[in-house]
């Protein structure tokens, strides 16, 4: 892939681990480093655009080093004065996903808006942006100097006198805590009770999923509500735009059920009015939809029948850098594995030293790797189900477009509200019956694609919808993030 080096890298200290005590090199302050990412399939460029100072550093003071080499990108913040490495973090973006779509391919250029946060710094630091290549090798490609004197930082304290806070569950010291900020979007004013229901039940929901469940007290979540002019959010397919807070749209890469923003400034800016480590997005719809970026924001739909299970995959993705398990369904990018290239995310495998599995230490003894399961039979009932899922969606789509009668459109979405429910159920009853269900080993089918990707156990949460836990090898990379937070 062909990269767009805006600035020639000229410092090229190594990239120690070895970083001082928080306050050798930063202050309890927030960093915010807003930059614009555009290009296409074969060019990409950062811009620099605005830079803020706000509230405290929510994250920890002590694990400052992200090593989980997770992200297709990482900042890397360096001290200029002693070269060390002081920060990092490896995150997704929404760009690398357009990056892999028929309109990037086709070599159409477009920008997104992007933020990363880092603890203020004391003195001048150098940033560094790494992405990866083919390989998923880390390499640096743009870098810039930041001076927190700089008389251009905007200081301003985050205020929004339409906003709403709401403390949901305060558990201490958002130093120690994972702090979650639960944005709402296409709630009107009207509809601020049901924003006030849907808070309290979507909380219960993950402090009632493991490994969130165990360990509730390592949580602050918030709520933010700013009344939205319309209720619900755009579906362009069916002719139906509403003005909203945060210009949700179902539609998102020209995929029917992945809901975005592209909006990421005044996503921002209404987050930034708490202490926060990671965004969700609950969105006030009754379709099924949702999406998750590692390390930026999640969204899902709050009033569908699969409405717990969006809420738990979603995150699963957004804080946790889980990938997709599921590999029947169309989804928006293309080639988003390379073939033959191990994936960096901790829950699938190229499977290219089956002898050194990633998660070789949690194998259930005796079981074969690769582990043989129902794949034929499952394929033949679930790519007939999306063959009907996309047909019928059309079609709602088309009655809703053509302003049909309010019956007629009820009357689609309830037949398919049924028959997904129906499907999902009888997965789930076949699974049930596979000889290595509740196993960890290497199942194929994962990531999007039927061959040459596995997963560690026949189901989970990250695979198929439903009323069900994480697999164990997610539920372990899950902890493993929450403690980086922790300490």
């Amino acid at each position: 892939m062909k990269i767009t080096i805006l600035i020639a890298l000229l410092w090229t200290a190594g990239y120690s681990s070895s970083f001082g005590q928080f306050s050798d090199f930063f202050v309890d302050k927030t960093m915010r480093v807003d930059y614009y990412r555009v290009g296409d399939h074969d060019s990409e460029q950062i811009v620099p655009d605005k830079i803020y100072q706000y509230g405290i550093w929510a994250g920890s003071r002590i694990n400052l080093i992200d090593n989980f080499n997770n992200g297709r990108n990482y900042i890397k913040i360096y001290d200029s004065q002693s070269g060390k490495l002081i920060f990092s973090k490896g995150f997704d973006s929404y760009f690398a996903e357009y990056q892999s779509s028929a309109e990037a391919v086709a070599g159409k250029k477009k920008a997104y808006h992007e933020s990363v946060l880092i603890p203020m710094p004391r003195n001048k630091v150098k940033f560094i942006f790494e992405k990866r290549d083919k390989q998923k090798k880390l390499y640096p490609y743009f870098e810039f100097v930041v001076d927190p004197d700089a008389v251009d930082i905007i200081r301003e304290e985050p205020a929004d006198p339409q906003a709403e806070i709401t403390k949901a569950l305060i558990n201490g010291d958002s130093h120690s805590k994972v702090d979650i900020v639960i944005l709402a979007e296409g709630y009107t004013e009207k509809e601020k009770p049901k924003y006030q229901t849907d808070l309290a039940k979507f909380i219960s929901t993950i402090m009632s999923t493991e490994p969130y469940k165990k360990i509730q007290t390592a949580f602050n979540i918030y709520g933010i509500y700013k009344p939205s002019p319309d209720s619900g959010v755009d579906e362009p397919r069916a002719g139906i735009y509403k003005n909203t807070v945060l210009d949700i749209t179902f539609n998102s890469l020209g995929s029917e059920r992945y809901v975005m923003t592209e909006n990421n400034r005044t996503m921002r800016d209404l987050a930034a009015l708490v202490p926060y480590d990671a965004i969700y997005i609950m969105v006030n719809h009754n379709r099924y939809g949702g999406g998750g970026i590692y390390n930026q924001f999640c969204t899902f739909t709050t009033d569908n029948q699969f409405k717990e299970y969006l809420f738990i995959h979603e995150f699963g993705h957004s804080f946790s850098g889980l990938a997709d398990e599921y590999y029947t369904s169309e989804v928006a990018y293309n080639d988003f594995y390379p073939k033959g290239i191990e994936p960096v995310e901790p829950n699938i495998t190229a499977l290219l030293d089956s002898a050194n599995l990633k998660w070789k230490a949690m194998v259930t003894p005796g079981t074969p790797i690769p582990t043989p399961w129902e794949k034929a039979d499952y394929d033949t009932m679930d790519l007939a189900w999306q063959k009907w899922r996309r047909s019928k969606n059309d079609q709602i789509a088309a009655l809703k477009k053509n302003k049909a009668p309010e019956g007629e459109i009820k009357k689609a979405e309830a037949e398919y509200a049924i028959r997904d429910g129906s499907h999902a159920e009888k997965i789930n009853a076949y699974l049930l019956k596979s000889k290595y269900i509740g196993q960890v080993g290497a199942f194929e089918g994962a990531g999007y694609a039927a061959t040459g990707l596995y997963r560690p156990m026949l189901d989970c949460i990250m695979f198929s919808k439903g009323n069900k836990s994480f697999c164990l090898v997610c539920q372990n990379a899950i902890k493993n993030v929450i403690d980086h937070y922790l300490e």
